[in-house]
């Protein structure tokens, strides 16, 4: 029984070039369509769920390879201001970076096929469960809420890209939501207000059952997606739609159960020596890719992006740990260049064979110093927020004293130098409706102004989803039809 093998309704070819075949969305199971008959007991839904972790490493989402970057990992760096591409680069990926995408692009069409494909295999998990929740109801709940929570995960990610707005109430395109396997099904595109119904309703499910299961999912390390991540997703979500009250709330769930690693421990997190404010990861091991060769390739000493000048100069490079850890320099024919080594290897390996860190600690703490700058009462709050986790990365530091705008700016740029390559910058300033503007690229084509207003922000439904779905026909992001 191959429980964990997912085809596609359409190969890439397909989706880019022949409407006559299935919906980009309809990602099914290899086995019979309708799948009564498939799963008949819960060693095959586990055996299901491992298929849909396996997924995330999938070239297009955390994986990197071949022509494709991973949507999800390196590339909203490399589509912003903190990566530039260099002339070592072989013009992968140009489309994306120049922001000139379009309804074929095969890079947005391998995106949107490798989410749906980890939202197939986690309904084929939660498809007819629950004919076992009364002869082991704990179980149920452990693989149930880690289905619903990828569920909710993955469209949200969907949302980020394909969203023309992330306020909560939105009226505006959001995405088609996948709740069921059936060939027959083709989903319209939902507001983004819907949208985000869907989400919260998946999310807030799985936060409820995880609380109530069998055995503990994460025991040695951090590759499952247990009630602790729940919260910490929906930190995220919440901050994205402008719920600052909840994004604070479950930002203060996670930290006061993940705190903040020591300077020690927090240089070890990235060579996968310690797991401490890691709050999950997607394992990656020998054979299954890489989460960011695209940017510095180790192995072939390829500098295919390196971090922008600006960016460099905005930390404290004697005393800030961060600087040495995610930043260092190789030559290359006698001339030194700089590098994003935060993924190089495990140990003295350089072979950007790494776990990928989703959520880290330090994330929730630049969510909750946002949500607590922005609301009426608590900027004191969100400046000590800011101050502390300053404190635990800068020897020395001497905390600040800001306040209204000029607090806001200064969490944003600390989520820059935080989050470097870790897939939110160019998310971030989509989110805050900042321009984007490029000056320091080593490729004059690659320099940009991008407005708060601009098509550039949102990516194109694909054509071959267009094409084949009579139900979204009518709902192309505005701007690409």
């Amino acid at each position: 029984m191959k429980i964990n093998k997912i085809i596609l309704g359409i190969g890439l070819s397909c989706a880019l070039a022949l409407p006559a075949c299935e919906s980009v969305i309809e990602v099914g199971p290899e086995f019979a369509e309708d799948g009564s008959q498939i799963f008949t007991s819960l060693n095959d839904y586990e055996l299901a769920l491992t298929g849909a972790y396996s997924l995330f490493r999938q070239v297009g989402y955390f994986g990197n390879g071949g022509q494709t970057t991973g949507a999800w990992s390196v590339l909203p760096d490399l589509m912003s201001d903190n990566l530039v591409q260099t002339a070592e680069d072989l013009a992968n990926w140009q489309n994306q970076i120049n922001l000139e995408y379009s309804t074929d692009d095969a890079d947005v069409a391998a995106s949107w096929i490798a989410a749906y494909s980890v939202i197939g295999q986690a309904n084929l998990v939660l498809r007819n469960i629950e004919q076992f929740s009364e002869t082991d109801p704990e179980r149920v709940n452990r693989i149930k809420g880690q289905a619903l929570a990828i569920r909710g995960m993955v469209h949200f990610d969907l949302l980020r890209y394909w969203g023309v707005e992330f306020e909560r109430n939105s009226t505006a395109l959001g995405v088609p939501y996948k709740t069921i396997v059936d060939i027959n099904d083709m989903p319209r595109r939902l507001t983004v207000e819907e949208t985000y119904d869907n989400i919260f309703r998946d999310l807030e499910e799985a936060e409820t059952l995880l609380g109530d299961v069998d055995q503990e999912i994460n025991t040695s390390n951090r590759a499952y997606i247990d009630q602790l991540t729940v919260q910490a997703i929906l930190a995220r979500v919440n901050l994205y739609a402008e719920e600052y009250a909840a994004a604070e709330s479950y930002a203060t769930m996670v930290i006061e159960q993940m705190p903040l690693a020591d300077m020690d421990d927090f240089q070890a997190i990235w060579g996968d020596a310690s797991t401490e404010e890691v709050i999950w990861a997607v394992s990656f091991n020998a054979g299954e890719g890489s989460p960011a060769s695209s940017v510095f390739n180790a192995p072939s000493n390829r500098n295919r992006a390196r971090p922008a000048t600006p960016l460099l100069e905005s930390y404290d490079m004697g005393d800030d740990i961060r600087y040495g850890t995610y930043f260092s320099t190789r030559s290359l024919s006698g001339n030194s260049r700089n590098i994003l080594s935060k993924f190089i290897g495990r140990g003295s390996a350089e072979d950007n064979l790494v776990d990928w860190k989703v959520f880290r600690t330090g994330e929730m703490y630049l969510i909750r110093a946002e949500a607590r700058a922005r609301q009426a009462g608590k900027e004191a709050l969100g400046l000590a927020d800011l101050n502390e986790l300053r404190a635990a990365r800068i020897v020395g530091y001497t905390p600040v004293n800001l306040s209204g705008q000029a607090l806001l700016d200064a969490i944003a740029l600390e989520r820059r130098k935080e989050l470097v390559g870790e897939g939110h910058r160019f998310f971030d300033l989509k989110r805050t409706t900042r321009t984007l503007t490029r000056t320091d690229s080593d490729l004059a084509s690659t320099n940009l102004s991008v407005s708060p207003d601009a098509i550039e922000w949102v990516w194109p439904i694909p054509q071959g989803e267009i094409d084949a779905n009579p139900n979204i026909a009518d709902q192309q992001t505005p701007g690409y039809n």
